[in-house]
C-alpha cells in the first residue's frame, strides 16, 4: 500500500497533559523523551534524549555532525545556548579560490564547519539535566543498534536525498555515506527496518565521555584523519578548541507578549524584525487579504536586512538592538504600500532541520533545534562512525567585505532558530518551525495565528502557510485559500501553488496554563509528527 496516499482530510487535536510533554517530528523520538521523563529526568533531559534519538530516526534532517541551538526556561529565567560551529582555522576565501571555487560549494569538505550538536547535549546536561548522558542517550543507542522501521515522510525524503546524492556526489570520500545510508545501493523503504551499529557506537562514546571523545578523543581523531586524507580543512585543533556559547536571548514585545529568539549568528532576529513591523498594524481577528499582504511584505523587508547584516556577532557592523529598534521598524513599516515591492536592505540607526519542544510538570521548558543543513549535509560520513558531517559553511558569503564573508574560526549565518513565548515575565512556552529560510516565516505565521487569531496550538500549526521565495515570488500550500491567493496576485505578488506541503516547515508548540500548570501541545501535520505526554 501507498503510505503517502491520503485521499481524505485528517484532523489532530491539541494534546493536554500535566506531568510532561515532548513534541517532535518523529514518534519514536517523542517517546524516547517521554521515557526519560518517566525515569525521573526533567524537560532538559527529555529534550536531549529526543534530540539524540532524532539523529537516528530522522537522519534526513539532522545528525551527530550537525549544529544545535536551545532556549531553556528553568527557575524563572530563560537561557540561550548557541552550539553552532565555526569555520576551520585553515580555511579562507583565498584558499578556496586556489582550489578553483568561485562560490561556497554544497558538498565535500569545503562547507564543513565544526559540529556543535554533541557539545550542546553535554552542556545542557551538565548545567540543567538531572540524569547522566548514558541514560538520556540510551534510547537513541538502542534504535541505532537494533534498528527501527522507517516512517512515511522520512522514507519520502530519504529516497529524494538518495536520488540527489547519487547524481551529485563523485569521489571516494563519499563512499561511506552510501554504505551507511543507502545499504544495498538504495534508500530504505517506508516500513523497512534500518540500523546503524557505527552510529550506536559513536553515541555510546559521546554518552560515556560527555562528548569529550568527539572533540578531544577517539572520535575527534577519526574526524581529523578523514579530513586530512581528503585534503579537508577541518583539523584536530578546530575540534579540540571548540566550546558552545551561553548567550542572552533577544526579544520584541508583541501585543502584550514577548517573543524570544537566539541572537545572531542565527536568523531568529529576522522573525523578530518582521514581528516588530507587524506590531504597528491593526490586525483583524480573522486573517484577511491585507494581513497576508502585510505579513509577506514585512517578511521580505526583514530578510533583506538579515541578508545584509546578520553574521557572527563579532563581525556585524550593526547591533541586534539597532535592528530591533522601534524607529527602524517604523521606517521599514512605512515602506509597505498596497502593491508588492522588491525588497532592498534598509539602514538601521546606529546605537533540512529538526525542531522539538519539551516541558515537565515542574515548569521546566525547552525549545530545541538541530540540523545537518540541506538534508544529510555535506555528503560526507566519517568512516566507521555514522557521523554525517553538515555543510553549514555553505551559508557563508564568498565575499571578504561582507559581514558574513567566510573567514577562519568564524560562524556562518545560521538558519536554525528555536523560539519561546512569555507574557508578563512568565513562560507561555516553546515553539518552532524548522525548514531552512522558511523558519522565520513560520515563526511569524505561528505567532500571529496564536496571538492575533486566537488559534490553539494544533490549529496554529495546521493553518495553511505561505513562503516568500525571492523578489515578488510567494509559494503557497495546496490548501491555501484560493480567494486570498487571487487577491494577493492582484496586489502584484507572483503567487505559485506548491504541489505538496513539504517546503513549508515542520513545527511543534507547547503552551503552559499559568494557573493550572496544564500543558497543551500541537505537532506538525506536514511530517511524521507526534506528541508524547503523561
Amino acid at each position: 500500500m501507498d503510505y503517502l496516499y491520503h485521499p481524505y482530510p485528517s484532523q489532530r487535536m491539541t494534546v493536554f497533559a500535566k506531568n510532561g510533554v515532548v513534541a517532535t517530528s518523529q514518534p519514536l523520538a517523542a517517546q524516547a523523551g517521554l521515557e526519560v521523563l518517566k525515569k525521573g529526568g526533567n524537560a532538559i533531559d527529555a529534550a536531549i534524549a529526543a534530540a539524540a534519538c532524532l539523529t537516528v530516526v530522522e537522519p534526513t534532517s539532522n545528525g551527530i555532525g550537525g549544529d544545535a541551538f536551545a532556549l531553556v526556561w528553568t527557575d524563572g529565567k530563560l537561557y540561550g545556548l548557541n552550539a553552532s560551529g565555526y569555520a576551520p582555522k585553515a580555511i579562507s576565501i583565498e584558499a578556496l579560490k586556489e582550489r578553483g571555487y568561485t562560490e561556497m560549494p554544497k558538498y565535500g569538505f569545503a562547507p564543513v564547519t565544526v559540529p556543535g550538536a554533541p557539545a550542546a547535549w553535554a552542556a545542557l546536561s551538565k548545567r540543567f539535566g538531572r540524569l547522566p548522558l548514558v541514560e538520556t542517550l540510551a534510547p537513541a543507542i538502542a534504535y541505532a543498534e537494533n534498528g527501527y522501521p522507517v516512517s512515511p515522510v522520512l522514507g519520502k525524503y530519504w529516497a529524494a536525498a538518495f536520488r540527489t546524492y547519487k547524481e551529485a556526489l563523485r569521489g571516494p570520500e563519499f563512499a561511506a555515506w552510501f554504505a551507511t545510508f543507502a545499504p544495498g545501493g538504495r534508500a530504505p523503504k517506508i516500513g523497512e527496518v534500518w540500523a546503524s551499529p557505527d552510529h550506536a557506537a559513536t553515541l555510546r562514546s559521546i554518552a560515556e565521555t560527555e562528548a569529550e571523545s568527539f572533540y578531544r578523543g577517539e572520535l575527534a581523531e577519526k574526524i581529523a584523519a578523514f579530513s586530512k586524507q581528503y585534503s579537508g580543512f577541518l583539523a584536530a585543533d578546530d575540534l579540540a578548541e571548540y566550546e558552545p556559547e551561553w548567550v542572552e536571548p533577544i526579544s520584541v514585545s508583541y501585543r502584550g507578549y514577548e517573543v524570544w529568539e537566539i541572537p545572531p549568528n542565527g536568523q531568529g532576529i529576522v522573525a523578530l524584525m518582521a514581528i516588530n513591523i507587524m506590531n504597528g498594524f491593526d490586525v483583524p481577528s480573522v486573517p484577511d487579504v491585507e494581513t497576508h499582504h502585510r505579513q509577506i511584505e514585512a517578511m521580505k523587508l526583514a530578510f533583506a536586512d538579515g541578508k545584509a547584516y546578520i553574521a557572527d556577532c563579532r563581525y556585524m557592523n550593526c547591533s541586534p538592538d539597532e535592528l530591533l529598534s522601534e524607529s527602524f521598524a517604523a521606517m521599514r513599516r512605512a515602506q509597505i504600500g498596497e502593491e508588492a515591492l522588491t525588497p532592498e536592505p534598509g539602514t538601521p540607526p546606529k546605537g533540512g532541520t529538526v525542531y522539538l519542544a519539551a516541558a515537565d510538570g515542574e515548569g521546566n521548558m525547552v525549545s530545541y533545534i538541530q540540523s545537518n543543513y540541506m538534508g544529510f549535509g555535506s555528503g560526507l560520513v566519517v568512516p566507521g562512525t555514522g557521523i554525517a558531517l553538515h555543510n553549514r559553511g555553505h551559508n557563508f558569503a564568498f565575499d571578504e567585505g561582507h559581514p558574513n564573508g567566510l573567514a577562519p574560526r568564524k560562524k556562518p549565518y545560521h538558519t536554525i532558530i528555536p523560539g519561546f513565548l512569555t507574557k508578563g515575565g512568565a513562560p507561555v512556552g516553546p515553539f518552532g518551525v524548522m525548514g531552512g529560510f522558511m523558519q522565520p516565516q513560520g515563526h511569524l505565521q505561528v505567532i500571529m495565528n496564536t496571538i492575533d487569531f486566537d488559534l490553539n496550538p494544533q490549529a496554529a500549526l495546521d493553518a495553511p502557510r505561505w513562503q516568500w521565495m525571492e523578489g515578488k515570488t510567494v509559494l503557497v500550500e495546496p490548501h491555501f485559500p484560493r480567494h486570498i491567493a487571487e487577491a494577493l496576485a492582484r496586489k502584484g505578488h507572483d503567487i505559485r501553488l506548491a504541489l505538496d506541503s513539504g517546503l513549508f516547515g515542520r513545527g511543534q508548540i507547547i503552551w503552559r496554563d499559568p494557573d493550572t500548570g496544564v500543558l497543551a501541545a500541537g505537532t506538525e501535520p506536514r511530517t511524521d509528527g507526534a506528541v508524547a505526554a503523561w
